[in-house]
């Protein structure tokens, strides 16, 4: 979920306005993937770095993330979403931790997708603490970016990558329809020969 402070700078905007328009992306992904055929789905929404920021943009999000778990936790549970959050929590502000804990009893239902939302997450603090996730098949880095930056290093072993030049706030449901044909389009190995080249 990259680009969206970026986003909001080349527009003349401030960055919260970049970060509500991102929170928009998240809803439009959602509700586009399980009919992309993905079932599981996990937003990088907030790395253990991101602390670094300036303070008032730190409330901000944390506020835009409080506010849209309030709004979008009955949307989820209208989908069969099943939400869960990753990532360190004793961070993050008590009421927000005690949103996201809400949230997660809410949707815990939801099997049409599993969304995974990483807050206050690196992939270093969790492989240290065992909090491993599933494996990723696909994994797609959006504003321009070529580098992993501390997320899910371990279960990305032999994740296809793809990245993207499109910020966050202006990522699609077509734009995640062509990462996936993508990913359908490439052969998977997994260290072994070409399925041609096996026999």
């Amino acid at each position: 979920m990259d680009g969206n402070g970026r986003w909001a700078t080349r527009r003349g905007l401030p960055r919260a306005a970049g970060h509500r328009a991102g929170a928009q992306a998240v809803r439009r992904v959602v509700e586009a993937a399980p009919g992309l055929g993905a079932r599981g789905l996990t937003l990088f929404a907030f790395s253990a770095d991101n602390w670094k920021r300036p303070p008032g943009e730190v409330a901000a999000l944390m506020r835009l993330f409080a506010r849209h778990l309030r709004t979008e936790t009955p949307k989820l549970v209208e989908r069969g979403v099943r939400l869960d959050v990753v990532g360190r929590r004793d961070r993050l502000p008590a009421p927000l931790v005690a949103s996201i804990a809400a949230a997660e009893r809410a949707t815990r239902d939801g099997a049409e997708l599993r969304l995974r939302l990483a807050v206050d997450y690196s992939a270093r603090w969790a492989i240290s603490a065992g909090v491993l996730l599933p494996d990723v098949d696909l994994l797609v880095r959006t504003g321009g970016e070529r580098r992993l930056s501390d997320f899910l290093l371990w279960e990305s072993a032999y994740a296809e990558l793809v990245f993207t030049d499109v910020m966050w706030p202006d990522f699609t449901a077509a734009d995640l329809a062509a990462a996936i044909a993508e990913f359908h389009a490439r052969q998977r190995r997994f260290g072994a020969l070409p399925e041609a080249a096996a026999g």
